[in-house]
């Protein structure tokens, strides 16, 4: 029986700066509708390896391979056409245009390569735009000024621009981070309707609530290397993990994160 084919499989990936190692041979597999969690301690090299993957900057060594066809190198426009679609740490946005300008701009330039400019926006953009925008529940006005609001609706436009490039993988840098608890929880339930409509997720997160609690499986970065790969329940019995990132007062925690799904 032929082994199944990884829709992403990153294979001794490394990025050097100067001396310093951010990312030292960093692999891992990932197949269609996962959810990988990747945690660890500031500096441990997890936005690098999005920035690799992504196109943001090219590895130093290693393959970077997308449903079997290398895109280590390319540039962020053609990994994202190719169905890698990418969400920031930082509130991305053009903050001077609405909210709908945001998504319309994706809709037409993130799925399908362009050498020209459109004159303008179709119709079948437009609907393109409007249903991305329900989807993740944004309930403010399409005509809202993006540099105007606030966190998490913010956060929504960043997902419904992605999501309207129709990608196979969703790469989330701290999608959480700066919201409250019951914000939390509305990306939680976001993030699962996400997959139900045929999106795999990689996720960068420090609320380990959220990592936990979504994620199929883990992998946990220390000093550019992979310390730890696996469920998210068996973090806790991790000595290495509990020593160098978690500490034993969350690695108590995170027993009760595991027992406790969250919301559905």
């Amino acid at each position: 029986m032929s082994e199944i084919q990884p829709l992403l499989s990153c294979r001794g990936v490394s990025k050097y700066f100067g001396a310093m190692a951010a990312v030292k041979d960093f692999s891992f597999d990932l197949a269609k509708g996962e959810v990988l969690g990747i945690g660890g301690p500031n500096g441990a090299g997890k936005t690098t390896v999005f920035e690799l993957i992504s196109g943001f900057s090219p590895p130093d060594g290693g393959r970077i391979l997308l449903e079997g066809r290398q895109i280590a190198g390319l540039p962020p426009h053609a990994i994202c056409h190719h169905g890698v679609a990418r969400m920031f740490q930082s509130n991305a946005g053009f903050d001077t245009l609405t909210a709908e300008q945001n998504v319309l701009v994706a809709a037409a330039f993130g799925h399908t390569p362009r050498l020209f400019p459109p004159l303008g926006y179709s119709a079948e953009t437009r609907q393109a735009a409007a249903e991305a925008l329900d989807f993740v529940g944004y309930r403010r006005s399409a005509t809202a000024i993006v540099g105007n609001l606030p966190a998490l609706d913010r956060k929504l436009l960043m997902i419904a621009s992605a999501f309207v490039t129709r990608p196979k993988i969703l790469m989330m840098d701290e999608p959480v981070g700066g919201l409250n608890a019951e914000e939390i929880d509305q990306l939680m339930l976001l993030v699962r309707k996400l997959v139900g409509a045929g999106i795999t997720i990689m996720l960068i997160e420090h609320v380990m609530r959220f990592l936990v609690q979504l994620s199929t499986r883990v992998i946990i970065m220390n000093h550019g290397e992979k310390i730890y790969e696996g469920t998210p329940a068996g973090l806790a019995q991790d000595e290495t993990v509990t020593r160098v990132y978690l500490g034993e007062r969350m690695s108590k925690r995170i027993v009760a994160y595991s027992a406790d799904v969250g919301p559905q």
